[in-house]
């Protein structure tokens, strides 16, 4: 057999015994450039998989380090990576599995500014972002340079997916116009089930495969979900929209945008905070003027909170932060400190500066000050 070394030949050996792959579609998945955006729990099993079928060029987008919480179902990572770049463990795992391979690690937060500069080096782009701005933003930028895009996205015990290719169907505007971000829960507020990510993830590999070979029916213009606790898939047909924003017949997305209420993560990480029980004795001296805001949806809110709090949901304020008090010390808080820190960069982007968050949220403050604070 030509145009393959020996060693080769023996590890995509598999491969090479499908007549839908063979020689020729082994060779293309080696001079394909495939981009993960997100090495976490779904980036984790899709470059794994990528890498062990021979995809020559993976490029992979983080702007993490490994955390301890991450190891639940973040599979590229185990203990002695806690600390460390997630771009830079990746790549090392990538190439200690296919040493063949071009891995390239950009250690960054994608944003509008960046995006094209890195799509542009890619051919395909996988989205297994933890955040609904990103997988807008990854939307709209394959749309305008005419990528295929491979989404997924992972909800607790559910999860869905995807796939758009230039020409041959709808976005993922089409299914959802408007982005849900600071409207839904994250992974750390309700939890995710850690082989969760693996089930979609693996998914997504499969849909890229496809899709570089031209072979099988992508999932374009359908929706696939999966229900974890049910052992259910089911699908759902979607139709290109006319009046989509970006890949409508009218466009008024031209160029990719940060959404409203980006933060970027150094505006993050310079969050000043609260404990529990900082908070509580701040709270405690007479006169004191602190302002209790808690960020979360008003069904969150009315099943249990902080005595003097006030609700001012988070999507509710990445429109408008005119709503927030003056005057006081403001104190964001929601379930576990997520949320929240994104608030009070938010408060502080606009001026506020005696904003803080309670760190760890009103599970922290339940541990330390309230037992029976319901939530």
């Amino acid at each position: 057999m030509t145009g393959l070394p020996a060693a080769e030949q023996s590890r995509y050996s598999r491969h090479l015994s499908l007549a839908e792959v063979g020689l020729a579609g082994q060779q293309r998945l080696r001079a394909s450039r495939v981009l993960v955006v997100g090495t976490g729990g779904l980036g984790s099993p899709v470059a794994l998989y990528l890498a062990a079928a021979g995809v020559g060029v993976i490029g992979l987008v983080d702007c993490d380090r490994v955390e301890l919480s991450n190891l639940q179902r973040q599979v590229l990572f185990d203990a002695a990576s806690v600390g460390e770049r997630k771009t830079h463990v990746a790549r090392a795992r990538l190439l200690a599995l296919n040493p063949a391979l071009e891995v390239r690690a950009h250690q960054v937060e994608l944003c509008a500014a960046n995006v094209r500069g890195i799509f542009e080096q890619y051919e395909l782009v996988v989205d297994g972002s933890d955040r609904a701005s990103t997988r807008y933003l990854v939307n709209d930028a394959c749309v305008l340079y005419g990528k295929p895009l491979v989404s997924a996205a992972i909800h607790r015990f559910e999860g869905q997916a995807m796939s758009y290719a230039p020409g041959r169907g709808p976005c993922y505007r089409c299914l959802f116009p408007q982005s849900a971000d600071g409207l839904l829960p994250s992974c750390a507020d309700v939890g995710v089930l850690g082989v969760l990510p693996g089930v979609l993830g693996s998914l997504q590999a499969t849909e890229v495969i496809k899709l570089l070979l031209g072979i099988g029916e992508p999932l374009l213009g359908r929706l696939l979900t999966y229900d974890a606790l049910a052992m259910r898939f089911n699908e759902f047909r979607f139709q290109r929209r006319s009046d989509c924003a970006v890949c409508g017949d009218q466009p008024s997305i031209l160029a990719p945008v940060d959404p409203p209420g980006f933060c970027s993560v150094q505006e993050l990480a310079d969050v000043p905070e609260f404990t529990p029980d900082e908070l509580a004795a701040a709270m405690s001296v007479a006169g004191a003027n602190i302002r209790l805001v808690d960020v979360r949806e008003p069904e969150e809110f009315d099943s249990g909170h902080l005595r003097s709090a006030i609700n001012l949901p988070l999507g509710a304020l990445e429109h408008d932060t005119g709503r927030i008090p003056r005057g006081a010390t403001v104190v964001f808080v929601c379930r576990s400190g997520a949320r929240s820190r994104r608030a009070c960069a938010l408060a502080r982007r606009a001026g506020i500066l005696d904003a803080r968050q309670l760190a760890g949220g009103l599970l922290a403050w339940r541990e330390s000050q309230e037992p029976s604070l319901a939530l």
